[in-house]
């Protein structure tokens, strides 16, 4: 074969789905009979290797570096610089290690983009079956170059993007690009050129899988140039985004570090021109008054509370990839969701039945037989007996013309009892007929018509036991009618209704389900069969096929709208289809519902696509480019947006995404790595209760960050009250340390086992942004520090009053800050009502575990000599217990009125 006289430099052509195939081998100057071995080097010098391009990444040490670059770890980092200051090394490598496990698990934990687009990578085909020199050989897939020829056969997967010349029954599993539960026909013939990824009969795209048939094709791209490629650099451009919660401890770090600097400087000013102090002492106690203010613990608190967070949403079918995601689900205000398998079953199932004497729906979903056939309209009059022999026929050709079998799986378990061998439609089929009590036993198959999708329908010679022969078709309604002369009535043949089906189809049509058609004619003694054979049929009846939606997930989309989030079905299906789907799962209602189609939403600006973003809830025949476009319109309005997916379509918007959730089970690898969230069960109610989970753990957080500020407020007022006055310190530095370890280790984290709160899904979404405590929380945290700072002060000062060694009064003071802060535990169980019931004493065994433990410590920070060297403590007296007890009661009781008093206000307020 000689090379064409003019030669593309560049292999490319622009929409070959719309072009002629003659065209399509003018633009890429090869022939059908293929290229030839000299030429394909040639190309593949100058476009590549068919592979997906390695994504660029930054130095290993710089993305480690980058999880420093955060206003806590930096307070973290001027906490330890402080006790290098001090010489306190020990303290200092202890801080240290906080900070470089947060960045470590951060490291380690990030990237979900970078292994995204190795899981799409592992979707291309190893080889192909390719035409080179005159003759078809196998090749490595990656040696593929635009303008070979490439042959299909069924279980392939497909190598490139081909431009079909030739197609024979040839149907290709799409789902994993376009998300169609269906497999795609494939024709030669041209489409439009502004056809979207679904509609491109004329095309094979890398990466899917040859379901039935054969095919021939002209490879038109490879590599990052393909359908696929296309995605991968989607998902590579997508960028991610910064959560809620990352948002707001930057914020309240900033806030913090502000209020920490200014409060260091007064006291700085007031030592040394009110009281005159030395400078060394100055900076000392200014050191001391950092030491205590800083809440070093609280990266760490958060880290570990939304560890224990992913680790209580995997016991529920939630596995998570990265921390701030546990939180993140709980501030969601939109969830974007594909369909097919996330919001349905993506199992077939026939739903309606029509005959010419009665209409028919079915019970039970997908594959597994169990179910029965009941009429649709009970008045229409017809016994049980009528009712067999009216369905008998439409459901012998349902079983015995389809080449489907299902299987049922040994061991149980929890997942599907039965497993689909063939196409979803036929196993649909096959279903209605088993509860229907029809099945294949005693006929034998003589000859077969395969589908087509020229002629788009089946047929199949059957002879039964008797010896009778008959002709059975299945296929597209308007194909049937034209080769049918009678229908089956209820005496036998009857005169064609053509109206009347064509007003069923209409019907059925319209409640967005698939309509496949039944006829039937007697045969003679011949064992051949061919499409013209199959004429002057007897109609049968209709079928309506729905992968229907999951009855647990309508539930689920119940209660999201309940707790004010809002629930987008974005799907590569058809419009007609995503409509109906959405009226029965409640995601819609009312007939005045918006459809926008991907071509629709082509035509928009991000500006125009913005404007209505927020007031439609179904988005058919959308790419994957259409799917970014719709989660960005949707951030733009300050919405916290999570899309769920399976396929390899939804990995770049799911990268986008604030959540990205992927479905464990039936999603590829691609979608699952691009995610944060996935689904071990696929099921859309497990969001609900992620969602749940996320509120809670959010709640806890935060009931964890007011209780552990006035640990450190306490403290710090103690010794700026001291400094102001000119007062002796209540506490050395070391002594600071040991109650921020101790509460610290204790009783922080009994908080992150906290159960939800009541009504947790009945209220909205809380606004994005802010602070993480607003300014009611934080008012209160003073207060309480105050309180728990004032007990101490005038504890430590009437025991030094005494005259007691100041050791000993220093060791009482401790004890009053450790004891008032369980005290205070108690009050942060429940921020918004009261702590003075029964319910504050049960739910939550942590609870008592760590003031257990606490007490414990304490003892021996008390009581154990070498712990009385290094903290410079003493031994107390028992009588010596009791004030600070009585005066942790006090501080409890107060608390509880301040919170009393704050929730008057805020329903005044409201």
């Amino acid at each position: 074969m000689g090379a064409p006289e003019a030669v593309p430099t560049d292999f490319e052509v622009d929409h070959p789905f719309a072009l002629e195939v003659d065209e399509v081998e003018r633009a890429l100057a090869t022939r059908r009979e293929g290229l030839s071995s000299a030429q394909a080097d040639e190309r593949i010098a100058e476009v590549g290797r068919n592979e997906l391009p390695e994504p660029p990444r930054r130095p290993a040490i710089l993305r480690f570096l980058a999880h420093f670059n955060d206003t806590l770890i930096y307070i973290l980092l001027a906490a330890a610089v402080i006790k290098a200051v001090m010489g306190d090394w020990l303290d200092f490598w202890v801080i240290m290690a906080v900070a470089i496990i947060n960045a470590i698990i951060g490291f380690v934990q990030e990237g979900r983009a970078e292994k995204a687009l190795a899981g799409i990578r592992g979707m291309l085909s190893n080889d192909a079956s390719v035409r080179r020199d005159g003759r078809w050989t196998t090749i490595e897939a990656a040696d593929l170059v635009p303008g070979d020829v490439v042959r299909l056969a069924p279980g392939d997967k497909v190598p490139a993007d081909l431009r079909l010349f030739q197609a024979t029954q040839l149907r290709i599993d799409e789902a994993a690009l376009t998300g169609e539960s269906v497999p795609a026909s494939k024709g030669i013939e041209p489409v439009a050129a502004g056809a979207g990824v679904g509609d491109r009969r004329s095309m094979a795209f890398s990466g899917t899988i040859v379901s039935a048939g054969q095919g021939r094709g002209i490879v038109t791209a490879t590599g990052g140039r393909t359908e696929i490629g296309t995605i991968q650099a989607l998902v590579g451009e997508a960028g991610s985004i910064t959560t809620p919660l990352t948002k707001q401890l930057d914020s309240f770090g900033r806030v913090l570090t502000i209020v920490i600097l200014g409060m260091a400087a007064v006291m700085l000013l007031i030592g040394r021109y009110l009281h005159g102090m030395p400078l060394d002492e100055l900076i000392s106690a200014a050191i001391g008054f950092a030491v205590a203010a800083i809440p070093e613990g609280l990266p760490a608190l958060v880290t570990i509370t939304l560890a224990i967070g992913v680790q209580q949403m995997a016991r529920r079918s939630a596995i998570t990839r990265k921390l701030p995601a546990v939180e993140t689900l709980g501030a969601v205000t939109t969830i974007c969701s594909d369909k097919t398998g996330t919001l349905t079953k993506n199992e077939m199932t026939v739903r309606r039945m029509v005959t010419a004497r009665a209409a028919y729906a079915t019970t039970g979903l997908g594959y597994d037989p169990s179910g029965e056939i009941v009429p649709a309209d009970p008045e229409r009059g017809l016994s049980p007996a009528e009712q067999r022999r009216d369905l008998a026929p439409l459901l012998a050709v349902a079983t015995l013309c389809n080449d489907a079998h299902l299987a049922e799986r040994e061991g149980g378990g929890d997942g599907p009892r039965y497993a689909l061998v063939g196409e979803p439609t036929e196993g649909a089929l096959k279903v209605v007929a088993l509860k229907g009590g029809v099945s294949t036993r005693g006929t034998r198959r003589v000859a077969v018509v395969p589908f087509d999708s020229a002629y788009k329908f089946m047929g199949t010679l059957i002879e039964s036991a008797d010896g009778a022969r008959a002709v059975l078709v299945k296929g597209a309604p308007d194909r049937l009618l034209e080769r049918s002369r009678t229908q089956r009535g209820a005496d036998g043949a009857e005169p064609l209704d053509i109206p009347f089906w064509e007003a069923a189809i209409d019907d059925l049509s319209s409640q967005g389900l698939r309509v496949l058609a039944a006829a039937r004619r007697p045969a003679g003694e011949g064992d051949e069969l061919s499409a013209d054979d199959l004429e002057d049929l007897e109609f049968l009846g209709l079928w309506g096929i729905l992968d229907p939606p999951r009855p647990e997930a309508i539930e689920a989309i119940a209660d999201c709208h309940a707790a004010g989030i809002r629930v987008k079905m974005i799907t590569g299906d058809h419009a007609g289809t995503a409509l109906a789907i959405s009226r029965e799962m409640g995601l819609v209602s009312g007939d005045d519902v918006t459809v926008l189609t991907g071509g629709e939403l082509e035509a928009m600006s991000q500006d125009q696509l913005a404007r209505v973003v927020r007031d439609v809830d179904v988005y058919a025949r959308t790419s994957p480019e259409h799917k970014i476009r719709i989660v960005r319109a949707l951030q733009s309005h300050g919405e916290v947006v999570a899309m769920t997916g399976d396929g390899v379509n939804d990995a770049p918007a799911l990268t986008r995404a604030d959540v990205g959730i992927a479905m464990g089970i039936k999603g590829t690898e691609a979608t699952k790595e691009a995610a944060e969230i996935v689904l071990a069960d696929d099921n859309f109610a497990t969001i609900r209760s992620a969602v749940r989970e996320g509120r809670r753990i959010y709640d806890n957080l935060r009931k964890s960050v007011v209780f552990l500020l006035p640990t450190n407020g306490a403290q710090s007022l103690v010794i700026l009250v001291a400094v102001v006055f000119g007062l002796a310190l209540p506490l050395t530095p070391v002594q600071v340390l040991w109650v921020n370890m101790v509460t610290g280790i204790t009783l922080s984290l009994a908080l992150a086992y906290e159960p939800a709160e009541r009504g947790i899904m009945t209220r909205p979404p809380r606004a994005p942004g802010g602070s993480l405590i607003n300014r009611g929380e934080l008012g209160f945290v003073l207060l309480v520090s105050v309180l728990i700072g004032g007990a101490t002060l005038g504890l430590f000062y009437s025991v030094v009053g005494t005259g007691v060694d100041l050791g000993y009064a220093r060791t009482e003071a401790v004890l009053m800050l450790v004891l008032g802060q369980l005290a205070y535990l108690f009050n942060c169980r429940f921020l918004t009502r009261s702590s003075l019931t029964g319910d504050v004493l049960r739910a939550n065994p942590v609870v008592w575990g760590s003031a257990g433990v606490l007490l414990l410590l304490q003892l021996v920070y008390t009581y154990v000599p070498f712990m009385n060297d290094l903290f410079g403590s003493r031994p107390l007296a028992a009588s010596s217990w009791v004030l600070p007890v009585v005066l942790s009661l006090a501080v409890f009781l107060a608390v509880e009125g301040l919170k009393t008093l704050r929730r008057r206000i805020l329903a005044v307020d409201a």
